[in-house]
Order: structure tokens, then sequence, then C-alpha cells
């Protein structure tokens, strides 16, 4: 019997994500929010549906999406910007509702490190969440509702900075100055890495537990930020003085390394 999963939001991680996982001989059920993107989806062997989550409906055939689902990984980061109160949570909330009126059963859910906040010093799973943005306080209390679940096996992946093609923050930052806190650690991953988690979490059943998906490579973001601007040929961001007050933050993917696996895709271009 082949494993049938289902992934709501088939983006920069979610469609290379589904892509991965048909070549591995599951059967996908991808979500997208854009009509011109269905037919792509379904080249790529993936059973393609429109989904809209909004906090107060769900637009869309999201009783197909789910239907028959083993495994369903939530990949919808919040959308939280200056003068945009849309609510992450109720979205979730609704999200919950129908996964329960389902056979789901077990759910991967794509979180981020930012739920940390600005705690210092060495962060791993063990470490209490004390998110300071509306995200990341939406994204823990969106943990707790499917983790907290005694109905639901969940997992919960929670992600540092993402770069992959097309992606990386030096594109932006290089056209910046007096920035601070040029001497605190990096936390990234490459999305080849969070696939491979996403995968070996599904595959070894690690279901109840957290993990973190960051690189375990944490130099300054002065000296890796310079280093890969002048690498494409961009001018280096511009930091303010080190604050020798200030320790940062180095997250660790304890959880997942202490289980033998490893990371796979350098950070460094």
């Amino acid at each position: 019997m082949i494993d049938k999963i289902g992934i709501i939001g088939c983006g920069w991680l979610g469609f290379p994500l589904a892509k991965h996982l048909v070549g591995l001989n599951y059967e996908v059920h991808g979500s997208t929010t854009s009509t011109n993107k269905i037919i792509e989806l379904e080249s790529a062997g993936i059973k393609a549906y429109q989904v809209v989550l909004r906090p107060d409906a769900i637009i869309g055939n999201i009783e197909a999406l789910l239907a028959d689902i083993d495994t369903l990984v939530i990949n919808v980061p919040p959308r939280l910007r200056r003068g945009n109160s849309e609510s992450f949570t109720e979205k979730m909330f609704l999200l919950h509702a129908e996964i329960k009126k389902r056979n789901v059963q077990k759910i991967v859910f794509v979180s981020s490190t930012s739920v940390y906040g600005d705690v210092e010093g060495v962060v791993s799973e063990s470490t209490k969440p004390n998110p300071i943005t509306e995200s990341g306080k939406q994204l823990l209390t969106s943990e707790s509702l499917f983790l907290e679940d005694a109905n639901l096996r969940t997992a919960i992946i929670r992600f540092g900075g993402l770069i992959g093609p097309n992606r990386h923050p030096v594109t932006m930052l290089s056209k910046k100055t007096n920035l601070p806190n040029g001497n605190d650690p990096v936390n990234l991953i490459h999305l080849n890495d969070c696939i491979h988690m996403i995968q070996t979490v599904i595959e070894n059943n690690y279901w109840g537990e957290i993990f973190n998906g960051v690189y375990p490579f944490h130099p300054s973001k002065k000296e890796y930020y310079t280093q890969e601007a002048h690498i494409r040929g961009l001018k280096p961001p511009d930091y303010l003085p080190d604050n020798p007050n200030r320790a940062g933050k180095i997250v660790k993917s304890q959880n997942f390394l202490d289980k033998s696996h490893r990371f796979h895709t350098s950070i460094v271009s």
C-alpha cells in the first residue's frame, strides 16, 4: 500500500518537498492558492487542489485534499506584516477542525525558531519558547493546538532562516547600512535539508516530538554575509560596531542530531 501524504502549501519549500516525495513513490496531495499553479503541480505527479486558508473560512476543496491522507504536512507561514492584522491562529483553528472530520492522524507542523524570541546563548528543543513577534506568538499557539491534541500524532519542526535556490538573505541585506547585531551567530538551513528533515521525521515516526532545523555552523552575521556578498559580487552589508554585552543566539538541532541524523547541504555558497 502506498502511503498518502498531503501538503498544505506547495510554495518555495512545499513544492520541492512534494516532488521529492513523489519520486519516493508516495502519493502526494498538495494545495496551492493559485489557479495557475494547478497544472504545474499536476505535471509533477501531484494531486493538486486550490485551497485558500482565511481566518473566517477555508476556500476550496479541502475535503478532497484531506481524503484518505495518512500524513499531513502543514507548511503555511504566517503572513503578518505591518498594517495586516490577519490571524494565522484562526486559520489553524479552522484547519484543525477540518482535520478532525477526516481520518488524518499524523501531522508535521512546519514552524520557526522565531518562537524562541530574543533568548541569548545556546538554544535547544528543551529551551522554553519566548516569542516576541506576533508571528512567533501565533506560531507557538498553533504548535500547541496540534501537539496537545491527544487524537493526533504531531511532530513540530522549527526551521531557522531558509536559504536555497533564488532565496538568500544577503540579496536584501547587501543594500542596507548601520545594521545592528553583526556579531550575532547565523541560524540557517538549506532547502535540501528541510526536505531531508521532513522525510526523516515521517519515515521514522517521530511523533510527539519537537525538532529544531538549523545547520550546525554559526559564524557571525557580519562574517557570513560579507563572505556571501563577495561570492555574489554584491556590496557587503554594513554593520554597526559590536555590542560587547550581547551574546546572540545559537540554535542547536539537538534532537535530530541525537538520533544520529545529519545535515547534508552547507549554508556556505
